[in-house]
């Protein structure tokens, strides 16, 4: 069974940084592309940043470009979310996503994906 759990999440001041982790099992032997989402309170969830897991290919929504880093560790089937240089617009319930390698359509859509984790709060003061 897939199960995708997010941590690092917490307060920091503007101009600080934080790490995000999205801890994955049952997805071993699988090319998943694995997406980091956003959701702030009243509004829609947001693409931020995505890599596949056996191949190094990045996308990060124009927002984040610069300041985030996604990247993985296959050997402890980890997914970490480097973010530098946070803005109080960054403040939203992040999420991890999973999207199994038979399925299609852009990186950013959310429906692509099969699998979530229950998220973690970045909250940035200003």
């Amino acid at each position: 069974q897939v199960q995708l759990v997010e941590s690092g999440g917490g307060l920091v001041q503007a101009g600080g940084s934080l790490r995000l982790s999205c801890a994955a099992s049952g997805l071993t032997f699988s090319n998943y592309l694995m997406g980091w989402f956003r959701q702030a309170p009243g509004k829609e969830r947001e693409f931020v940043a995505a890599v596949r897991w056996f191949v190094m290919n990045t996308y990060y929504s124009d927002s984040v470009k610069g300041r985030f880093v996604i990247s993985r560790d296959n050997t402890k089937n980890t997914v970490y979310l480097q973010m530098n240089s946070l803005k109080p617009e960054d403040t939203a319930v992040y999420y991890c996503a999973a999207d199994r390698p038979i399925n299609g359509g852009v990186v950013d859509d959310p429906a692509r994906y099969d699998y979530w984790g229950q998220g973690t709060q970045v909250t940035v003061s200003s």
